[in-house]
Formats: C-alpha cells, structure tokens, sequence
C-alpha cells in the first residue's frame, strides 16, 4: 500500500517521472496525490525527487495537493490569507514568514490535542457529567432570567420564571437533563395555554 513507511522506518522516497507518473520506490507502485495525501494524513514522512534531474520537487507536490483538495470544495484556506500570503512574495517577510506559519501550526496542533484530551477526561468517566451537567445548569438558570423578563411567564403560576418547590430532603438529586425535558414540557403547556386563550 502506499502508505506505509519503508521497511527501515526512514523518510519514503517518491520519485515523479517525466510523464508525471509518480513512484513510491518503498512499495515498487504508482501513486497518485490522493494516495501522497492519505500518507500526509497518516504522518507518514515523504520526499519527492525528480527521476531524472534529482531535484527535490516536495514543495510543489505538496502545493499541488492543497490546490487539488481546496478545488475539490475542500476550501480550508481563506481567500483574504491567501491573498496575504500572495503579498508576502519578495517582500521582507519572506524569510521569517515560514518559520512563524510552522510554529502557530505546531501550536494550534498541540492547543487541539490539549482539548481532545481534556474533553475526554470529562466526558470519559461517565455520560453526562462534568462540563456538560455544568452547562445545563447555566444555560436553564439563563433561560429562567429570560424568561422572567417577559410579565407572561412569571405570573402564571408554574411558570419557567417561578420559584419551584423545594426539593425534598430525601428525594435524590435529579438528572439535569430530565430536570430540562420536565421544565421544557411546562413551558410548552403554558405556550399552548397562551396560544388558546
């Protein structure tokens, strides 16, 4: 397949023929630039030389793949940074530009595993808890405010806006989600109470 690594872990070389065939010589088969795309994806580390000049041609096939997916309706890159981009061209910035673009890249992919890992530190342990339990309680409290502020609402009795009753010492604690659906079905009934009168 293409891939995979060569068999001693280095970078797999990819050579580009004259007839713009390519060859992965770690697997002795054509690629495609979906194929070297699919490698880029997988981390899997590639060069790109020139069968016949020995020029390293890497830069431009990975161009040619981002212009391959973003024509593809793959758009990931902004049109207003590309023309920035454009105007980098033989200005100044030119030579530090690369290593400034390199390492915000390094540091959005590092802040991203950072998120994935904390929400699966709160989501893991059990459905419902942590964050989630945190921010059903605060957008319901944001709801209740709102809802006060229409004279409708908090008057009626049993409405959004009122106090509820006290919970009873012994009763458990109640699932927020349950305690939302409950709070979400006395408002419906009020809205169709409203809606008929």
């Amino acid at each position: 397949m293409a891939d995979r690594k060569s068999a001693d872990g280095d970078t797999v070389v990819i050579k580009k023929y004259a007839n713009r065939r390519l060859y992965n010589t770690a697997t002795s088969a054509y690629v495609t630039l979906e194929d070297l795309a699919k490698m880029v994806r997988d981390g899997v580390e590639f060069v790109v030389f020139d069968a016949k000049s020995n020029d390293d041609l890497t830069r431009q096939i990975l161009t040619q793949i981002i212009f391959e997916e973003e024509s593809r309706g793959e758009a990931l890159l902004p049109v207003q940074f590309l023309r920035q981009l454009i105007g980098f061209y033989g200005g100044q910035m030119q030579g530090v530009l690369p290593s400034y673009l390199e390492m915000s890249l390094d540091a959005f992919t590092r802040q991203q595993e950072q998120m994935r890992g904390q929400f699966q530190k709160a989501f893991g342990a059990a459905p419902g808890a942590g964050l989630l339990d945190e921010a059903v309680k605060r957008n319901m409290a944001l709801f209740s405010d709102a809802m006060k502020m229409w004279p409708g609402f908090s008057a009626m009795p049993g409405a959004m806006g009122a106090r509820p009753a006290a919970p009873q010492p012994d009763a458990p604690a109640a699932d927020p989600l349950a305690e939302m659906r409950r709070q979400m079905d006395e408002m419906r009934t009020q809205l169709d109470k409203l809606s008929k009168s």
